[in-house]
């Protein structure tokens, strides 16, 4: 609970301090590189944030639950679209021995992700971009927390693109026409929430 309120804090902050830069050069009308610096930095968060799904981190305790139901085994390709502060890379590489990379839109979450690299000293790959556009065929376990339209427009991705026997791990939303392998109930953090569990056949 601890850790929760302390993340959003963190997000809170980094997001004040923008909005603050952005105030500031509105205000500062001949800084015009600066003001436009901020609308750059801005919009891709504004984006992930409204049409992927906003930063809310995953309490500790269900990311534990969610790598144990995985199957995870050494040496696995785990994947996190929309990975967040890579919290779940992080703790697989670490506890289990897999390979992890994480895929993210928002800068800011990105960076928060990459500082969070520098404290675990993990070994993972947090990659900076838009997950449409990244090849998923290697995964082993792929983990996600995505709006249900955006679910719906990844199906097809998945479908096509996910090995035979891979696994996928959705927390709150389950994707539309597949049949899961199981559904996990968590009570963890502030809200309880549930994760559907998918296996590629």
């Amino acid at each position: 609970m601890k850790a929760l309120i302390k993340d959003y804090l963190l997000v809170l902050l980094v997001m004040g301090a923008l909005a603050l830069l952005f105030l500031l050069c509105i205000r500062t009308r001949s800084n015009t590189f600066l003001f436009l610096l901020s609308v750059l930095i801005l919009l891709p968060n504004v984006y992930a944030f409204v049409f992927c799904v906003p930063f809310i981190p995953t309490p500790m305790a269900a990311v534990e639950m969610i790598l144990e139901a995985a199957g995870l085994k050494p040496g696995d390709i785990v994947y996190d679209i929309g990975c967040g502060d890579g919290r779940i890379v992080y703790l697989a590489v670490k506890k289990y021995g897999v390979k992890g990379t994480g895929f993210e839109l928002s800068p800011v979450v990105y960076l928060l992700a990459k500082a969070r690299q520098l404290l675990w000293r993990s070994q993972a790959c947090i990659k900076f971009g838009n997950i449409k556009q990244q090849d998923l065929s290697g995964a082993d376990v792929i983990f996600c927390y995505l709006y249900p339209q955006v679910m719906r427009e990844l199906e097809p991705k998945l479908m096509a693109e996910m090995k035979k026997g891979a696994r996928l791990i959705s927390h709150d939303y389950p994707l539309p026409s597949w049949k899961e392998k199981t559904v996990i109930d968590s009570t963890a953090g502030i809200l309880p929430c549930k994760f559907w569990v998918y296996e590629k056949e």
